[in-house]
């Protein structure tokens, strides 16, 4: 295929199914994921004016349970609103570009989620093995450098792979069997060969994934030897409660990724439906979790929330009368 070919090609849009095979279904598969939205949507955004507004929670802990809300509002935001596009409007069409730039957010936050767990594991490892220390190791600005950090790492891995990806023609079908576009699934219409991509994001999702999900366990498991011998069973069985959901949340994340992308280069007999359901819900789960999970279970964090509820109705009542 000609050079002039192959960039009027991969001019044209792509054409998103949904869920293949369920397309008759889709206003109800469309009301979970829009309620999950919602919820994502109020409970990050309800976290993030919480550790904003109250000065009370400026400390290291309460900024990554920020960034971690950031992202989770970034990357749903990402998906969501093209997916019920499609469900509820039949809105398929999304452009070459935009179809990139959705798959690079996807990516690279999942990505800077991932460290900012590591970030959050290691910050519960010093507060409970390391109390004294805690304010010394993990001051404000180094919250700060580790989100830099994180953040700088999700786009160091994922633009090399976003210029393999772009730089192949895609000329064959132009419909995506997908809710949003999924990285192996846009490959399948490239009509050059694959490989290169295809090993890069598995070796790199792989080693990032692997990684950080070792120094969780590592870190996750001092904290429980720490906990167990604590002296009062009131305090073990409150530490072990709270670590245990985030252990559960960081499980539900890492696994329910690296489901989602084996299953989409190894279908293991699977109908397409069930892969892209899989992918779907690992993307809108967590998201919607996780203010739960590390905001509303935290103390400070709910308190913080009480205040900020009960200052906007203060306001309201003032403005009231």
């Amino acid at each position: 295929m000609s050079v002039r070919s192959q960039s009027n090609t991969s001019s044209l849009p792509f054409l998103l199914t949904g869920i293949p095979g369920l397309e008759d279904l889709h206003t109800w598969f469309s009301i979970p994921f829009c309620v999950m939205y919602i919820m994502t949507l109020l409970g990050n955004s309800t976290v993030l004016l919480a550790v904003r507004l109250d000065k009370d929670l400026h400390e290291p802990m309460y900024y990554l349970v920020s960034m971690l809300a950031v992202i989770d509002l970034v990357f749903t935001t990402a998906v969501v609103p093209k997916m019920l596009g499609v469900f509820w409007l039949g809105s398929r069409e999304i452009g070459f570009a935009a179809c990139f730039i959705q798959m690079f957010f996807i990516h690279t936050f999942t990505a800077v989620e991932s460290g900012v767990l590591l970030a959050m594991s290691f910050d519960r490892y010093v507060a409970i093995c390391n109390p004294l220390r805690y304010a010394t190791i993990l001051t404000s600005s180094r919250t700060l450098q580790i989100g830099l950090l994180t953040l700088a790492r999700g786009v160091a891995v994922m633009a090399p792979l976003m210029s393999l990806l772009t730089s192949l023609p895609y000329c064959r079908d132009r419909v995506i069997p997908h809710s949003y576009c999924e990285h192996m699934a846009v490959v399948e219409l490239a009509c050059a060969d694959p490989s290169v991509s295809d090993l890069y994001s598995v070796i790199v999702a792989t080693l990032l994934v692997g990684t950080d999900s070792v120094f969780i366990t590592i870190s996750y498991g001092m904290i429980l030897r720490s906990v167990l011998r604590l002296p009062s069973r009131e305090a073990r069985l409150k530490s072990l409660s709270t670590c245990g959901s985030h252990v559960s949340i960081i499980l539900l994340f890492y696994v329910g990724g690296l489901l989602s992308m084996y299953l989409q280069m190894f279908s293991l007999g699977l109908a397409p439906h069930t892969q892209v359901l899989v992918a779907d819900v690992y993307l809108t789960v967590p998201p919607m979790l996780n203010p739960l999970i590390y905001g509303m279970k935290t103390k400070q964090i709910r308190a913080g929330i009480f205040r900020l509820l009960e200052r906007l109705a203060a306001l309201s009542f003032s403005q009231a009368y």
